[in-house]
């Protein structure tokens, strides 16, 4: 196969008609959290709301958000695709249309949904597309999949700003962050889960535009 066969395979979406399959179970996946030992997949308190990001590796994007006083929990997983319960292998083809995505359980009476689009904008550079630096591919793009229509109404809102933002610092990329009503959230592996807290010099391949977001201030 040539390199540009590979390349267009991994960076174009795939159809119903070439999506992996995938499997019926869940995968197996680690049960709390490896740095606050809460609950993967809940129970979640009552009133904590969900988001889920991505922003392209999610090893160094998890670990931005676990950190943020406000998150009750934090895990990394696919969505936006096709294929059901998807391994990370499968999901580096190109073939089930996912996202490598955080998802972030958060309490809005304590840490503003602002805050997390504002660190969300930040941390990558959403002008990239199916990719972020060296990272290529579909599973690498910018996403944000929302729980309501709020979610949605805010994160179209400070990307349309976030837009202005960069266009005013001479950046000329445009925005190609997905934003979308949240679909199916598969938890990935075990080994996959709070990475940078269990290898503290693992790869971490994000990089910002250095251009400040103007929300949540």
């Amino acid at each position: 196969m040539f390199l540009s066969d590979m390349f267009n395979k991994k960076t174009v979406m795939p159809d119903a008609g070439s999506a992996l399959p995938g499997r019926e179970a869940p995968l197996p996946t680690a049960p709390t959290h490896a740095v606050n030992d809460r609950p993967l997949k809940g129970p979640y308190p009552e009133g904590l709301e969900t988001i889920l990001l991505g922003m392209g590796c999610f090893w160094g994007a998890e670990r931005l958000f676990w950190k943020l006083p406000g998150v009750y929990v934090t895990a990394v997983g696919y969505s936006g695709g096709l294929t059901k319960n998807p391994t990370y292998q499968e999901t580096t083809t190109g073939l089930t249309g996912h996202a490598e995505v955080v998802l972030v359980v958060y309490d809005p009476a304590a840490i503003p949904l602002e805050t997390l689009l504002k660190t969300f904008f930040e941390e990558h550079d959403p002008t990239q597309g199916m990719r972020q630096g060296n990272d290529i591919g579909t599973t690498y793009r910018s996403a944000i999949y929302t729980s309501d229509a709020g979610q949605q109404a805010a994160a179209e809102a400070a990307r349309e700003r976030y837009q202005a933002a960069l266009a005013a610092r001479g950046h000329k990329g445009r925005i190609t962050t997905e934003i979308a009503p949240a679909g199916p959230f598969y938890f990935a592996e075990a080994e996959h889960q709070q990475y940078l807290a269990k290898n503290p010099n693992g790869y971490c391949g994000l990089r910002g535009t250095g251009v400040s977001c103007p929300i949540g201030a």
